[in-house]
């Protein structure tokens, strides 16, 4: 389905029109990276990557856009006209879908014209930054739980329709097992369940009769909501009724709990469970779970087997957003060389990095991540030599990365698009999730931990760092 020129900033618009009316169009490069690790954590885990660029080779105004536009009384016919025939035409360099990314990093690169980056920086923004956020927030859920199940309940609590599809999809990325959203579940191959809701219980004359005709209809899943009236007084009794006669057919069954203390009440369920004989019974809990509650409850060793989250999970809970960001970096001259182009800001932070990058990950003989440097691409940077590393901010800050401290070097940024045609073959969701299970565990844990986690270090190579000084100095003298 085209995806409408229309979804953009309005003032992406006016420029546009400013650089079509002024012949300054130039090709240019753009960086999309973020400023700082969602959830206080840190890492992220990049996602969103195929349905941007597929929404990006089908980006264009229809008539009834250019229609819209002309009624705005501010836009020239020809630059309309212009409209009418647009396209995406230049090159998307992307690191993998999955990938665990850090600060600074240029997550996007961008080459095309400068009409074509300007148009497509809310399109792109608007699709990496909500994924890159589900998926981090789902990564570390799921770290959590270690290795119990998480099930992504989120649909009803998403910021509308598209928030709540894009959300599952990230969710599953970053490690849940399954999705309550039908629609997203059948949208991109997402297994998909759920058990019952309170509403069930109570249309029946009793909690019991209830649970008898659940197991009935879905004998090979069964799990019962056992809050409804009294989770100790009657709700885990009737499950355990119900829970005999399954086994009596050769069937397992589960309940779930989405109130009360979770720390309490699966302690003594699991008891009356096991008492009973159903020591194959499962516990699901939800509530308004986050990966703090979820951390909490299994390094205290309560007995949950599987976790239902819906609200912090398909929103981000504490955050509302990514601060990723898309910056011009390299403009071409007029005899085809690239100028590097950098914003200079009195915040250290804000100063960006110049020209035409590269990102190369750096793994020790153990195959774990030692550190990331940011380097130009024109640069050499492969196995067998020293480095040195800069810090991004500081002239003083830096460290030798000798050739016997490290393995092995990846580069992280690969060619997705050329002349505005996907040119990579995309990996099945399922996939991709293993992807973000394996990249994690190529981190050490201190990188992973919720509580002050250990900054990994992302660095500039020596020749960037020492262009990024001159334009800088350059910059202020003139």
């Amino acid at each position: 389905m085209a995806v409408s020129g229309l979804f953009t900033d309005f003032y992406e618009l006016t420029m546009m029109q400013g650089y079509f009316l002024s012949d300054n169009n130039p090709e240019v490069v753009f960086d999309m990276f973020y400023r700082t690790n969602p959830f206080g954590g840190g890492y992220a885990v990049f996602t969103g990557l195929e349905e941007f660029l597929k929404a990006l080779e089908d980006f264009r105004f229809s008539k009834e856009d250019v229609e819209y536009l002309r009624s705005l009384h501010q836009f020239s016919e020809p630059f309309l006209s212009y409209l009418e025939s647009y396209r995406f035409t230049g090159s998307v360099w992307a690191m993998k879908e999955g990938s665990v990314v850090f600060p600074q990093e240029p997550l996007v690169r961008v080459r095309s014209s400068l009409i074509d980056c300007q148009l497509i920086e809310g399109l792109l923004l608007n699709t990496v930054n909500f994924q890159t956020l589900i998926a981090t927030k789902s990564a570390r859920v799921c770290l959590a739980a270690g290795d119990t199940a998480v099930m992504e309940f989120g649909l009803r609590r998403a910021q509308g329709e598209n928030g709540a599809n894009s959300a599952s999809r990230a969710a599953y990325i970053g490690g849940a097992a399954l999705t309550s959203n039908t629609f997203a579940a059948k949208q991109y191959g997402i297994p998909t369940g759920g058990t019952m809701a309170h509403s069930w219980v109570m249309s029946f004359p009793s909690e019991l009769e209830s649970f008898q005709a659940f197991a009935k209809i879905y004998p090979n899943n069964c799990i019962l909501l056992i809050d409804t009236y009294d989770t100790l007084g009657s709700g885990i009794d009737n499950a355990i009724k119900v829970g005999l006669e399954q086994k009596e057919k050769g069937l397992k069954m589960g309940v779930r709990i989405d109130s009360g203390d979770l720390s309490y009440l699966p302690r003594i369920i699991r008891k009356k469970l096991d008492d009973a004989g159903l020591g194959e019974a499962t516990i699901c809990v939800s509530n308004d779970l986050t990966e703090d509650i979820i951390q909490t409850l299994v390094s205290d060793h309560v007995p949950i087997d599987s976790w239902g989250v819906g609200t912090h999970l398909a929103t981000g809970g504490t955050q509302s957003s990514l601060n990723g960001v898309y910056k011009l970096s390299a403009k071409q001259l007029s005899d085809g060389s690239f100028q590097p182009s950098l914003k200079v800001s009195n915040s250290f932070e804000k100063t960006t990095n110049p020209g035409i990058k590269q990102v190369y990950r750096f793994y020790d003989s153990d195959s774990l991540a030692v550190g990331d440097l940011i380097a130009l691409d024109d640069e050499v940077i492969e196995q067998g030599n020293d480095y040195v590393f800069y810090h991004p901010f500081s002239d003083t800050d830096l460290y030798k990365m000798k050739k016997d401290k490290y393995a092995t070097i990846e580069p992280l940024l690969q060619s997705v698009m050329e002349n505005g045609s996907i040119t990579m073959d995309f990996k099945p969701l399922s996939e991709i999730r293993s992807d973000v299970k394996a990249n994690l565990a190529r981190f050490h844990q201190s990188y992973k931990r919720f509580i002050n986690p250990h900054i990994y270090k992302v660095s500039l190579s020596e020749k960037l760092k020492n262009l990024k000084r001159d334009l800088i100095i350059s910059a202020k003298l003139n």
